[in-house]
């Protein structure tokens, strides 16, 4: 099921709070959009990690990465959560913006301490998708850094993100319910709720990818994945999960996932298309190849590697069969995540 924008309907894009339109003819013949709108590339891009699966103090550093060193009574908590937090610099202008919340809010503010990191000066929140491991620290975390938040700073979504989800998880026969974050959760704490189904500027430089087209032939939603829609409960296909994407000036684009359940590679694709080049630097995110197939890691694999990026950075969902495959198919390319490092890529 493709749940994007088909060949022949109108590509509509927003940037900002305005929306530039295009139309083409053969989008799908090339991964670059014909009349793509352009992109404020990005001077300078740090990113930290402030949940994730995984954490070795002991891990080295990387050239892109500085790795959180643990001391006494200091350590980085790590859990079934993912959690950024995004620095831009656009001509001079550095913005902030929040991408996911990760899952035990008490291990979250921790890890937000450690790496001094102000969220009182956010520009913008962000959510990937309504699952309980990227949004329930959400309201906690805001809560408490309400009072230095600036009143009305938006808080961005993608569709069906407030809906409650449910998973029939291995060997079970009933469903699991994930939980529900809702609108008022978020509107009570004085933030703006925007949800987003095209490509938008969440901060200068920053992209939601809008609603992700599904374009390869092996990339499926498991059906363990439910929604509760109306009074039914109901297969999701997550068709308003959303990526970021950041374009860095000489270096090409960064494609940041939260999930990535309607796959990594469309999602790749589908920021290689809003942006309008092909050229990929980085990609980094949760990949949820978590008990794939082989057959289903090989061929991500592999056209991920035909992309030819300067970085690959499997997190969260990715799964340890795919970042073992990863990290043999791609050595020079493939950098293990800690929770807490912080990325830099710069012109």
């Amino acid at each position: 099921m493709n749940n994007g924008v088909s060949r022949r309907e109108f590509l509509k894009y927003s940037l900002t709070a305005s929306a530039l339109v295009a139309t083409g003819d053969g989008i799908m013949d090339s991964m670059m959009a014909q009349a793509a709108p352009s992109v404020n590339e990005v001077d300078k891009l740090v990113l930290w990690v402030l949940a994730d699966n995984y954490y070795d103090t002991n891990r080295l550093d990387h050239k892109i990465t500085k790795r959180y060193r643990s001391m006494s009574g200091k350590s980085i908590h790590a859990e079934h959560g993912l959690s950024y937090y995004i620095e831009t610099t656009v001509n001079g202008k550095t913005s902030a913006c929040m991408f996911d919340f990760g899952l035990d809010p008490v291990g979250v503010l921790n890890n937000i301490a450690l790496l001094g990191i102000d969220v009182g000066k956010t520009n913008a929140f962000s959510l990937s998708h309504g699952h309980w491991d990227h949004f329930t620290s959400a309201v906690t975390i805001l809560r408490q850094n309400q009072p230095r938040i600036t009143a009305g700073t938006p808080f961005y979504v993608g569709e069906e993100a407030f809906a409650r989800r449910y998973k029939l998880r291995p060997g079970a026969t009933e469903l699991t319910d994930l939980g529900q974050l809702t609108r008022e959760d978020i509107e009570a704490l004085g933030l703006k709720v925007i949800e987003v189904k095209n490509m938008f500027e969440i901060v200068p430089g920053a992209y939601f990818t809008g609603n992700i087209e599904r374009v390869t032939a092996y990339e499926r939603v498991s059906d363990e994945f439910q929604i509760k829609r109306g009074e039914k409960i109901e297969h999701d296909i997550f068709p308003g999960e959303q990526a970021v994407f950041f374009k860095v000036k000489g270096k090409g684009l960064v494609v940041l996932s939260g999930c990535a359940h309607a796959g990594i590679v469309n999602t790749i694709k589908q920021a290689q298309k809003v942006a309008g080049t092909d050229k990929v630097h980085a990609i980094m995110g949760g990949f949820h190849l978590i008990n794939a197939k082989p057959e289903i890691i090989q061929r991500t694999v592999a056209d991920i590697k035909s992309m030819k990026p300067d970085y690959i950075v499997p997190t969260h969902c990715t799964g340890f069969e795919a970042i073992v495959a990863f990290s043999r198919e791609m050595p020079n390319e493939f950098v293990l995540n800690t929770t807490g490092t912080q990325y830099t890529i710069t012109v």
